[in-house]
């Protein structure tokens, strides 16, 4: 388990540097000297940097949702089997203390909470820094001086803007979008499933 999560934050930490390249090749391509010096050749060159930026943008999308559709089964159990071990180890360690047992006791519950909710946070963390990165193409895109550029230009940097418009997301099962949202969410659920099995007690 934990090794393959390694591999996956490696990997989407991997398609965050190509979201990043992308985003510094649109910003070097269209500095305003050369937009200022349009010649021909300039604007072959501006032309074929925003195409590889564009390129290394959808390469970077189909990887993550590759990556995350391979995975889906096992990220949804995880969720899943996190919720739950969170909620009853709470469950536990809350009646630990009331019951004020041996205090050896507590120590295993407490280092499954506490790994349970970096788990979690993890994993979700990871799915922000996705959507920030590509987030970031988008400002990118939409910050340069693209309407000074040639108009078979223009409509290529609009494609890129319309795309990005839609926030880009990694969602597992339908349900959960990796996203600092979505832990807080988690946790939340947690708490509250730990509080009706304290209060049914």
């Amino acid at each position: 388990m934990i090794a393959i999560g390694t591999m996956l934050i490696a990997y989407l930490q991997h398609t965050c540097g190509m979201f990043r390249i992308s985003s510094y090749r649109i910003k070097r391509v269209m500095k305003i000297n050369m937009l200022q010096n349009m010649t021909l050749k300039n604007e072959n060159l501006i032309f074929k940097e925003i195409i590889s930026a564009i390129d290394i943008h959808r390469q970077a999308m189909k990887l993550s949702e590759l990556l995350v559709s391979k995975f889906e089964i096992m990220l949804f159990c995880l969720i899943g089997v996190g919720v739950i071990s969170l909620s009853l180890n709470l469950f536990r360690i809350f009646q630990i203390r009331a019951s004020e047992d041996n205090i050896n006791e507590f120590l295993f519950p407490a280092i499954s909470v506490i790994s349970c909710i970096l788990y979690m946070f993890i994993s979700n963390y990871i799915g922000q820094d996705v959507i920030n990165h590509t987030d970031h193409v988008f400002i990118t895109a939409y910050s340069i001086q693209w309407y000074l550029a040639p108009l078979h230009i223009q409509k290529i940097i609009l494609f890129l803007l319309q795309r990005n418009a839609k926030n880009f997301t990694l969602g597992v099962g339908g349900l959960f979008i990796g996203s600092l949202e979505c832990f807080a969410t988690l946790v939340k659920a947690s708490v509250s499933y730990f509080t009706v099995m304290y209060s049914v007690q």
